[in-house]
């Protein structure tokens, strides 16, 4: 595999935004779950990265704050989602992994991207972690996880804004449930 197209391309890349197209976070048994979606297209150094085999992944972020009027905001959940998305070139097939679980295998980019752009929902705070009643201030948002690039990949993340995906911080507020 050759990787220097990729490092040095020269051609002007459009900056990728993300938006967060719903969110809102939903009262459960077990607790609270989150639901949100997200919209942006891949840029074409990214797609043709993910097509060499280089595993990217998306994290989605929940942030759940108190409001207090005398004292700073009190910071009382933060919650992430990971999808790594990466294609198996022997199989010819994109595999993606939730928070490094079991893979799923897809046919094409795109269906494995929906669990990006449209994550399942999950648990981001016990029934009893809320306090019935209490209004808060939820905070959404998506980026591509650099942390989780190779070395060579993370060099070419600052110089090329296909690699530099994220959202802004879509904030809603939330009555946590009185039962």
């Amino acid at each position: 595999m050759c990787f220097a197209p990729m490092l040095f391309s020269s051609a002007p890349a459009q900056a990728n935004g993300v938006e967060v197209m719903n969110a809102r976070l939903e009262s459960t048994d077990e607790g609270y779950r989150v639901f949100v979606s997200f919209s942006f297209e891949l840029g074409p150094d990214l797609k043709s990265a993910i097509n060499e085999g280089i595993p990217v992944s998306f994290t989605a972020e929940v942030e759940i704050n108190r409001p207090r009027w005398y004292w700073f905001d009190e910071k009382t959940i933060r919650s992430s989602q990971t999808v790594k998305i990466q294609y198996d070139l022997w199989r010819r097939q994109y595999t993606a992994a939730v928070n490094g679980g079991l893979k799923q295998n897809f046919n094409s980019l795109d269906e494995a991207m929906a669990l990006v752009w449209r994550p399942r929902r999950w648990l981001v705070a016990e029934k009893n972690a809320l306090n019935p009643g209490a209004i808060y201030n939820v905070g959404v948002r998506l980026k591509l996880d650099s942390n989780q690039l190779s070395k060579p990949m993370l060099i070419t993340s600052f110089s090329n804004s296909d690699w530099r995906l994220a959202s802004e911080w879509k904030r809603f507020t939330f009555k946590a449930d009185d039962k």
